[in-house]
């Protein structure tokens, strides 16, 4: 027996954070660990949360325009290299 959630696609949500860092959110998993790239908590009142966007539990897919694989360490060097804005694409 399929539920709903079984049947929903994925969705690519696309995020835009402005302003620098700190970008108020943390990010959990990886490939070095054989987890997806997670975002695991938000920070309340920083940038992350006020966008609305971001929610506890988004896979992060895609960060300035370039495919993130899965690696925390490839992500973090994307994060850090965004000065005034972060874009970014994550997968609920």
């Amino acid at each position: 027996m399929e539920t709903k959630a079984q049947l929903a696609p994925f969705q690519h949500i696309e995020v835009q954070l402005r302003g620098g860092a700190p970008w108020g959110f943390t990010l959990k998993g990886g490939l070095e660990h054989g987890e997806p790239l997670v975002i695991t908590k938000i920070e309340e009142g920083g940038k992350a949360a006020q966008s609305r966007k971001l929610r506890v539990g988004d896979e992060l897919v895609n960060i300035s325009g370039s495919t993130v694989y899965g690696s925390r360490q490839e992500a973090l060097v994307l994060i850090k290299g965004s000065y005034r804005t972060l874009n970014m694409v994550v997968r609920r």
